[in-house]
């Protein structure tokens, strides 16, 4: 099955190489990873994009949902 996803991750994916320093790149691939239902990927691009901006509430929020 394709999901739609996929398109978004392919983007989300080159943003991601052109700008590893933004964190908003890295949460908007774990979303896109999350919704895709791979929880794995998710929860390591979420603590990517946490960790470059501890701030990031969404990441902190969207952590929490996975892992519990």
């Amino acid at each position: 099955m394709h999901c739609h996803c996929d398109k978004a991750i392919q983007v989300f994916e080159m943003n991601s190489r052109l700008y590893p320093e933004s964190f908003n790149t890295w949460d908007s691939l774990a979303e896109a990873y999350m919704k895709k239902g791979n929880n794995k990927k998710a929860i390591k691009y979420y603590k990517k994009s946490l960790a470059l901006n501890s701030k990031n509430d969404n990441a902190r929020k969207m952590l929490g949902k996975i892992e519990n």
